[in-house]
């Protein structure tokens, strides 16, 4: 890994590029994606479908404004893969928004969050190392077979109502649903892998903060460096997986 794989990225290009898609604007939420336009290999000629499949961080510091873009992007579910845990440790309720259902759905239950797991977790993330991260992304997928099947059944049962999904950050638990699902679409694995890198600027708004977070860590309050590894969202490190 580069020095500038960890380092701020340049806050002008930060907004140029979170300026246009697929990243959307909803106030008090980050790192929001439309998952439409993207060409599907198995059917040519034939784009997913924009306005459809959102991704994001999680919704809790949605604002007033921020509720009313959520509607006009066609929301009707908000699909929270969050444990209890994380909820409570971070006081991150989900938001009541009229209108809009939402889902609690998460990967891992309470006892995947015991010190001892979470200690394993974490030292896989402080590795920064692509199979490091790849064993992350399986136990994602071990354990989220109930949270994404309700995603999924939503999508086949009620093709026309828009949904997005969030873990904490929008990017492990987040970034594997949304491959699947691009995946099944017929994308190529380049281009879920480009989603996927793109989390490293939509979460760049909030580096203070999951700094912040991190250094509560004991794994990572003794070794920024482990932390920084934190926003690593390299594109070998989601393609390996697809492989």
């Amino acid at each position: 890994m580069t020095l500038n794989d960890l380092d701020p990225l340049d806050p002008v290009y930060v907004a140029e590029v979170l300026s246009r898609a697929p990243f959307v604007t909803i106030d008090g939420v980050i790192n929001v994606r439309d998952l439409g336009l993207y060409p599907s290999e198995t059917n040519p000629g034939q784009i997913t479908r924009p306005r459809l499949l959102y991704r994001s961080a999680e919704l809790s510091g949605i604002s007033e404004e921020g509720e009313q873009q959520l509607k006009a992007l066609n929301v009707c579910k908000v699909f929270d893969l969050r444990s209890d845990t994380e909820i409570r440790k971070y006081n991150t309720p989900q938001p009541d928004i009229d209108g809009v259902e939402v889902l609690h759905t998460p990967v891992f239950r309470k006892e995947d969050y015991s010190p001892e797991m979470m200690a394993k977790r974490y030292q896989l993330y402080a590795s920064g190392k692509t199979e490091a991260f790849m064993e992350l992304y399986s136990q994602i997928l071990d354990n989220g077979g109930s949270s994404f099947g309700t995603i999924l059944r939503h999508i086949r049962d009620k093709p026309t109502e828009g949904c997005i999904f969030h873990c904490t950050a929008g990017k492990d638990r987040t970034g594997v649903i949304a491959a699947i699902l691009l995946k099944l679409a017929g994308v190529n694995n380049s281009a879920i892998a480009e989603d996927y890198a793109l989390t490293r600027v939509g979460r760049e708004p909030a580096r203070a903060m999951i700094m912040a977070r991190l250094s509560k860590e004991p794994l990572f309050a003794s070794n920024n460096d482990a932390a920084l590894n934190m926003f690593t969202c390299r594109y070998g490190s989601k393609y390996g997986v697809l492989d």
